[in-house]
């Protein structure tokens, strides 16, 4: 009888746990906290910090082959939660501030700068190309992209992407603030812009359809994600299919998510996210997500200047793809300094084409690995 409980005890998790793992387990919490408390995408970070709990338990085998957690992320491995979250993302999408203003695709373009100027600086770190395009691609500030290009090149960085990335996203109301008021003036910030027109229902069809031909014919890589993200928005204008349009927003949007969410944190333990390439994964994100900002206020200052002071660059800021919290931002900013201007749409304009640009930038990384 001693023997088999001396056998019971040293199969017990407690009796197999280390330091690594009580520290993720620590890590999981933290996100679930975040998540509750401070309300940083909740949606994600509550189903990641428990997934991330979960397979730091010594002997579940929920990660092993047979696993639940292996048959789930079997979702991310074959690259269909991402294109179904950008499906439900299509749908909730309207893109009539963009097409209005169509020459505010260009502050969405410039926001890419940061991802590309990033891939630069983790190449000459020594991470290999694969690895340094997913380390890149958190500028972009687009969590499903992320987990997307990661999955495709570099899986054991997935855990640590996807944190740093929706971290960055959830902070933006932080991280942006500074970079705006560092880069543009008081006359600047003040300017207020003129009200965005309505769109014809016939422009707002044709776009998704003319968008998806665009980009699949020019990057055929990023077919599944703007493929899906055109159909989602497809659904929402034509006006005749509520019933799918209603499902792609709400239950297979929910459901992705939360099989996304414990995908990623499969990948959290302590093996593959405690390690010194997670903390400059970390640092890397945070300078991504701050040139992509500032790449895009800066043209919003060019096009400010061209345009004889008509556009306050401030909208530039959201060209990241965070939708909708960098217009937000945007919004509030331009409160703070003038109770008169109303951003909001004229933002959303950038930030819907920063969508559309971070998904392409991912997929010439993808056509160039």
């Amino acid at each position: 009888m001693g023997d088999l409980i001396r056998q019971f005890g040293a199969s017990t998790g407690l009796a197999n746990m280390d330091l690594p793992s009580v520290a993720m387990i620590g890590v999981g919490g933290l996100l679930i906290f975040l998540a509750i408390v401070r309300e940083y995408e909740p949606l994600l970070l509550i189903p990641i910090g428990f997934s991330a709990i979960l397979v730091n338990l010594p002997g579940t085998g929920l990660v092993e082959d047979g696993g639940l957690l292996s048959y789930i992320f079997f979702g991310i491995k074959t690259g269909i939660f991402p294109p179904l979250v950008f499906l439900g993302l299509g749908a909730m999408t309207d893109f009539g501030p963009l097409l209005a203003k169509p020459q505010t695709f260009l502050l969405g373009a410039a926001a890419q700068f940061g991802i590309f100027a990033t891939l630069l600086g983790a190449r000459a770190m020594g991470f290999t190309f694969p690895e340094a395009a997913s380390v890149a691609i958190i500028g972009g500030a687009d969590g499903p992209t992320a987990i997307y290009v990661t999955s495709e090149l570099a899986p054991h960085l997935l855990g640590a992407v996807s944190v740093a990335a929706y971290s960055y996203m959830a902070l933006v109301p932080i991280i942006q603030p500074p970079i705006i008021k560092l880069l543009t003036s008081k006359r600047e910030r003040t300017v207020v812009m003129t009200e965005v027109r309505s769109v014809p229902k016939v422009v707002r069809v044709l776009f998704p359809i003319a968008m998806t031909l665009a980009c699949a014919l020019l990057v055929p890589a990023s077919a599944p994600l703007i493929g899906m993200l055109m159909l989602g928005n497809l659904l929402r204008e034509a006006g005749v299919v509520d019933r799918l349009a209603k499902s792609a927003q709400n239950e297979i949007s929910n459901v992705v998510m939360l099989l996304l969410g414990l995908s990623v944190g499969s990948k959290m333990t302590a093996a593959e996210f405690l390690t010194v390439d997670t903390l400059r994964i970390i640092a890397l994100g945070l300078v991504a997500f701050a040139l992509g900002t500032a790449a895009g206020v800066l043209l919003g200052k060019l096009m400010n200047l061209l345009s004889g002071g008509k556009i306050n660059p401030m909208i530039g800021a959201a060209g990241v793809s965070a939708v909708p919290m960098a217009a937000r931002v945007v919004q509030r900013l331009g409160q703070q300094e003038n109770p008169r201007n109303f951003l909001l749409m004229n933002a959303m304009g950038p930030n819907f084409a920063g969508v559309i640009g971070s998904a392409v930038a991912a997929c010439v990384l993808l056509s160039m690995a």
